[in-house]
């Protein structure tokens, strides 16, 4: 039987883009201005000249299910390339997909110019603000998957404490395992041992290994998990009482490629549409769903 027991009202998230090239810093997008272009692509225009020249946009991306899945061919299946599809329609060019290895990695490789784009999920924070305009367009919480044969030793809130804790080295999980030590140690109990690894399948693996007691991932993780490994693994999600709050997600683009704006009104038009609310209701991530799209919400 497989356990599946959330301690809070649960949600899911999904991802973030970063877009790299040389270009002029970008101004601010003004929201009541209208798209121009094509009626094929109605953001084409709008393109940064070295966009338009290369004619392709090349999307880093690790190995993050349901987010983006390696199949044995190296083909990436999961819910950026359908994201992506959306975003092809609307900026009109191709966009593809280069699979590396770790968060720190991407975000270097973005800001050198090796990639062009980046589908997180990536919480949006004053720093990454200072690098990077943001299109914040999901919100996320944060479970923390078991085995189950273990049900036993996560019966309560205070279970999550004092344990090692496997996951992706500068995600948002992370942060949010910072936030679960700091309701541990106000309650009398230890704080947890983070482990930080370099994608979702090491986390898993950690686990079943028992090398840690728990890898933290969004719900959305946490519900591939476990439909993937049946009869496996169990999660509880982190409550607001533990600093779950609500994290911002959000596509990211280097200030100075020029390509923030422009992300920022396609995802408008997503929104305006309606095709933004079909692709959350597709992909079980309603509970995710924000009302509109927020840019630089952090710093303004």
């Amino acid at each position: 039987m497989r356990l599946h027991r959330p301690m809070a009202l649960f949600t899911l998230g999904a991802a973030g883009l970063l877009l790299a090239g040389c270009a002029t810093p970008a101004e601010e997008p003004d929201p009541t201005e209208p798209a121009t272009g094509t009626a094929e692509a109605p953001l084409y225009d709008e393109l940064p000249q070295w966009a338009k020249d290369k004619g392709t946009l090349t999307f880093a991306g690790d190995s993050h299910p349901p987010y983006r899945t390696v199949e044995e061919d190296g083909s990436v299946t999961g819910i950026d390339p359908e994201f992506q599809a959306m975003l092809e329609e609307q900026l009109g060019v191709d966009i593809e997909i280069d699979i590396a290895s770790g968060l720190p990695a991407i975000l270097t490789g973005m800001l050198s110019g090796r990639y062009d784009a980046f589908n997180g999920p990536v919480r949006t924070t004053e720093e990454r603000e200072a690098d990077f305009d943001a299109v914040v367009w999901l919100t996320t919480r944060t479970s923390y998957v078991f085995l189950e044969s273990r049900e036993d030793d996560f019966e309560s809130e205070e279970d999550l404490c004092g344990i090692q804790i496997s996951g992706v080295t500068g995600s948002v999980t992370e942060t949010q395992v910072a936030a679960l030590n700091d309701w541990c140690v106000s309650e009398g109990m230890e704080a947890n041992t983070f482990v930080g690894l370099a994608d979702t399948n090491s986390t898993i693996l950690a686990v079943q290994s028992e090398r840690v007691d728990a890898l933290a991932v969004t719900e959305t993780a946490a519900i591939d998990i476990l439909d993937k490994t049946p009869d496996t693994f169990a999660y509880h999600t982190q409550s607001d009482a533990q600093g779950a709050g609500v994290d911002l997600l959000a596509m990211f683009a280097p200030k100075d490629n020029e390509l923030g704006p422009v992300l920022y009104k396609a995802m408008q038009n997503l929104f305006e549409s309606g095709q933004y609310i079909e692709f959350m209701e597709k992909w079980g991530l309603e509970n995710v769903a924000v009302d509109e799209p927020l840019y630089n919400p952090v710093t303004g």
